[in-house]
């Protein structure tokens, strides 16, 4: 039975039932002509779409960055009714490409193990990733990151198309051009493919609107399951100085409030560019000290992507989504060296499906045993970026100790 599981082959059957069992899923919704979670608004936003002078003061499509809209209104294609059922089918093409690349060539062997974890992740995660815009960015920053040593080109391409789909990627294309050797030709790769969205945006007549991603999130307060707002969860908990678990209204998600909590998100966003600006600098001594590229920068994109989640005062669930793609090519690439984050990983997704989509009614009324799932779950948030860092460090400093002096 082992043996099967190591074939090739078995990874397609996986893939077929984990797909399937998603597709019946979505059945129960789109058969009805509905929508689930939210490709609802995305598919508002096909039928009414991207001008938000026609929206009434609803919640605008550029949110996102612009290339989002692509697969928002490509899902549309069939008309609403089916958008789920189409929005669900681009998911699944894009992580068949995804499983594809990951197990072929010379990765037929080392592909295998991390290619079943990704399928178990996303049991747990395909609720997320089937319903949310990073269920399109997730196995386009997977196909890259796998890439990038043979092709830093390339992923830089991917990796840029995928950021101005979804920010997170962005994370992830950092390290990669400082730990590669093309590190030029992948900054012209990224500047050509945002002179080409920039002027695509342009002849829509979008431009006016083409950076209100930036600015569309800078009024919200700390999101209910942001790893910062953990305090404020307990407060409300146990109702101390008025503290509460509320809905913000006008963008649609679930806050804390309480003593500090205003402060402490007007304080994220520095703090996580801060965050960002460290673990480049980390980067960069790393390199220097001698560290080998490859695993630089698969560190170096965990830390940087784990950095964009636990500094993040949003915290969605599905920003758990963004961790998979590089603890996946790091298995590929060193299964030993990578088992640890691995696991966390899976605790940190099995954790996230208590919390969404089964429970998350009462952890927004303030029951204590969901606070204690989430408060775990960004607990081994921290240690995975404790992880990235410690590890980022010890390859430097390896590094440094192998070099031999001249002469």
């Amino acid at each position: 039975m082992i043996a099967w599981f190591a074939r090739p082959t078995s990874v397609w059957w996986g893939f077929a039932a984990v797909h399937l069992y998603f597709m019946a899923w979505m059945a129960s919704f789109f058969l009805n002509g509905d929508t689930f979670s939210d490709t609802e608004q995305y598919r508002q936003w096909a039928i009414e779409g991207y001008n938000p002078a026609d929206l009434d003061g609803k919640i605008s499509p550029w949110v996102y960055p612009v290339l989002a809209q692509i697969p928002i209104f490509a899902a549309n294609i069939a008309g609403p009714e089916l958008y789920l059922l189409v929005w669900t089918l681009l998911i699944t093409a894009l992580n068949a490409a995804g499983l594809l690349v990951l197990t072929r060539g010379k990765r037929r062997a080392s592909g295998i193990a991390p290619a079943w974890f990704w399928l178990f992740f996303t049991v747990f995660m395909g609720y997320l990733s089937f319903a949310r815009v990073e269920g399109i960015t997730g196995p386009i920053v997977l196909i890259a990151v796998i890439l990038a040593a043979e092709r830093p080109v390339m992923a830089a391409t991917l990796l840029s198309i995928a950021t101005w789909i979804k920010v997170w990627p962005a994370a992830v294309l950092v390290p990669i051009v400082i730990a590669s050797r093309k590190r030029v030709q992948m900054v012209l790769a990224g500047a050509a493919v945002t002179a080409v969205v920039a002027a695509g945006t342009w002849l829509s007549g979008g431009l006016p609107h083409i950076l209100d991603f930036l600015t569309n999130q800078g009024e919200r307060g700390m999101q209910l399951e942001a790893t910062f707002s953990t305090p404020w969860v307990w407060l409300s908990v146990f109702n101390v100085g008025g503290s509460e678990i509320a809905d913000n209204l006008a963008i649609n998600s679930t806050e804390v409030y309480g003593p500090g909590a205003s402060v402490a998100a007007l304080l994220m966003q520095p703090l996580l560019v801060l965050a960002a600006a460290g673990g480049a600098a980390l980067l960069v001594w790393a390199l220097r000290k001698g560290a080998e590229r490859e695993e630089l920068f698969l560190e170096g994109a965990l830390l940087m992507t784990t950095s964009f989640v636990v500094f993040n005062k949003v915290g969605s669930p599905q920003f758990i989504i963004w961790l998979a793609p590089v603890v996946i090519a790091g298995l590929t690439h060193d299964w030993q060296r990578w088992k640890v984050p691995a696991a966390l990983l899976m605790g940190i997704a099995v954790t996230t499906f208590i919390i969404y989509p089964l429970f998350y009614t009462p952890l927004i009324h303030a029951n204590p045993i969901m606070a204690a799932v989430l408060t775990a779950r960004n607990v081994l948030l921290v240690v995975l970026l404790w992880w990235s860092v410690k590890r980022t460090v010890e390859l430097g400093r390896r590094a440094s100790r192998t070099v031999q002096p001249a002469g």
